[in-house]
């Protein structure tokens, strides 16, 4: 669909390959950037730590982000990319197995752009992820 990254915020490897096999299934050739913790997700996005020296002005066309996350958990990476006005724009999708409504609430309080419970079925999954990419990567005009 695009050469622009999509970035995966995720600690869990299986999911990290469940999301990877269905970015497949759908023919969405972004390349995907893995951070398995919220730190290295802030890290790629402002170009420090490990990733000092990217050209942070190459933005990813969209973030999923799990909320459970070590170092820093997803509401607070949330937090600081819509505090930022280099990353306010970019579209966030909370991707997690979290049902608790007081979750839904402050990621939408904090600007998530949606906020997606993991399908446990691997069809569904594919299918959540088929629909992700059509709408955000395809039909979204992106700012």
């Amino acid at each position: 669909m695009s050469d622009k990254a999509i970035l995966l915020i995720e600690d869990n490897p299986s999911d990290i390959a469940l999301t990877e096999r269905a970015l497949k299934r759908n023919n969405i050739s972004n390349p995907l950037v893995v951070a398995q913790d919220g730190q290295e997700g802030i890290d790629y996005l402002f170009g420090e730590g490990t990733f000092a020296g990217r050209d942070t002005a190459q933005h990813p066309v969209l973030i999923l982000l799990d909320l459970k996350l070590p170092k820093l958990d997803g509401l607070e990476v949330l937090r600081r990319i819509r505090a930022d006005a280099r990353t306010r724009r970019i579209p966030v999708v909370i991707l997690t197995s979290s049902r608790e409504e007081q979750d839904i609430a402050a990621g939408y309080d904090l600007g998530v752009n949606s906020y997606i419970r993991k399908p446990v079925d691997f069809q569904q999954f594919t299918e959540t992820v088929r629909q992700l990419g059509l709408y955000w990567l395809v039909i979204n005009e992106a700012p």
